[in-house]
């Protein structure tokens, strides 16, 4: 995904803190570290492109930023803003200092996401996911804000056939598939609907 100067200088500085905290703070995988560039940016901005005209986003269990920081990294740019839902103090304190030294426009919620979707009532573009649940959890936690509109991109895994099976017997989805340009197993679950059955 190509981005700005700008986008660069603000993901490098992401990394930068990233690498710090992660000293102290478990944010992501250590045996990823050495690949953070492709297994980590590169994965989280290829959402950009499923939603080019996206403004307004919401990051279900943001983590460590994936892939919700990576994306308000370059949403100055596109004139956008993202909501970062993370319940785990640390690193909502991480994603609140990142957000900050960055001075990108992500507003962290340190809620539990059934909290936060039950009582948030803007309009959303896009909700996002990544390493959070399965699919049939993920779809129970973003269904408000699916049913109000909101488009949602979940990067999974190789296991994702078998997590959609599972879903769809509980969901009626008009849902398809995008191929992972990061990963050879990986896939990005484009869901335009979901209703419970």
């Amino acid at each position: 995904m190509p981005v700005s100067r700008e986008t660069i200088v603000r993901l490098d500085a992401f990394v930068a803190l990233l690498l710090k905290w992660q000293q102290t703070t478990n944010l992501v995988a250590p045996s990823t570290l050495s690949h953070v560039w492709t297994r980590h940016i590169a994965d989280s901005l290829q959402l950009l492109r499923l939603a080019p005209e996206a403004r307004t986003w919401v990051d279900l269990g943001s983590g460590g930023g994936f892939p919700g920081l990576v994306l308000a990294c370059a949403l100055p740019e596109m004139g956008g803003r993202i909501q970062l839902i993370e319940s785990n103090a640390k690193k909502s304190a991480f994603l609140r200092e990142a957000a900050r030294v960055l001075a990108v426009p992500a507003l962290v919620h340190g809620a539990r996401i059934e909290d936060f979707t039950a009582s948030f009532d803007e309009s959303v573009d896009v909700v996002t996911a990544r390493a959070l649940a399965p699919l049939d959890r993920l779809l129970t936690y973003a269904a408000p804000l699916l049913k109000s509109g909101a488009q949602g991109l979940f990067l999974k895994g190789r296991d994702v056939d078998a997590e959609l099976t599972e879903a769809a017997k509980y969901w009626i989805l008009d849902a398809g598939f995008v191929p992972s340009k990061t990963s050879a197993h990986g896939r990005i679950v484009v869901v335009r609907a979901a209703r419970r059955r």
